[in-house]
């Protein structure tokens, strides 16, 4: 039972991100983000639990990665689009410009699975923090209509993510694997000026959120070089 544990939290993940497209499809992309969120506790979870109780298996690895597939690749693809499809530029096309967000996850999800450099942060944008980005568009609209349903913003938004996530750009994780200051500190410093954001902005804070995040990952990493393990 323990070791079927984890497998069962990721599964979860999955099942809230289908969800998600449902409600994304329908155009409720503020209830599809809801679901992104709580497919992003599960993801967080789950992993943890692998470590907890030292159930880490291939088997695992994978099925974490079709998951996120659905709710970090498929989703934020099928909200792009129709984002796309309520922007100002009047086009039957250019909505499905969208799902190069879920092509490009899944040439992030597959390098990330073969890359022996990532096994403790990341090499380019991590699909939890880019799904985040992009489910935060429809409420940061409520307030900016106009510039958020902006087709060329759109457009540059979908090409930029898609560009971060398969780049070569030195991100953190946020997995702890203790509580000490010294080696957390900027997975502290990060958590707690995106919870003042958060707790200010709410889900408008999250591209705030996502420029912090590619920042402090620039200054933590300047002019240390990727361990290459074989």
């Amino acid at each position: 039972m323990k070791r079927h544990l984890p497998n069962a939290i990721t599964c979860l993940n999955l099942f809230s991100g289908c969800i998600g497209i449902v409600f994304a499809f329908k155009g409720n992309l503020e209830t599809a983000a809801y679901f992104v969120i709580l497919s992003g506790i599960f993801d967080f979870f789950d992993g943890m639990v692998a470590r907890l109780l030292n159930v880490k298996s291939a088997i695992g690895k994978d099925l974490d990665s079709l998951a996120d597939m659905v709710s970090f690749g498929f989703l934020p693809g099928a909200m792009m689009f129709q984002l796309l499809k309520l922007s100002d530029y009047p086009s039957a096309y250019l909505p499905y410009l969208g799902f190069l967000i879920t092509v490009f996850s899944a040439l992030r999800l597959a390098k990330f699975n073969n890359d022996a450099r990532q096994t403790e942060d990341f090499i380019g944008l991590n699909t939890p923090m880019n799904t985040l980005f992009i489910c935060s568009l429809p409420y940061v609209a409520a307030d900016y209509p106009q510039v958020v349903y902006s087709g060329i913003l759109l457009i540059a938004i979908t090409a930029v993510t898609c560009f971060l996530l398969v780049s070569e750009i030195r991100i953190f994780s946020l997995k702890f694997s203790n509580l000490s200051w010294a080696k957390n500190k900027v997975r502290f410093i990060f958590l707690i000026l995106s919870v003042i954001l958060i707790a200010f902005l709410k889900f408008a804070a999250i591209p705030f959120v996502l420029v912090l995040y590619i920042a402090l990952s620039f200054l933590h990493f300047k002019g240390v070089a990727p361990t290459n393990k074989v």
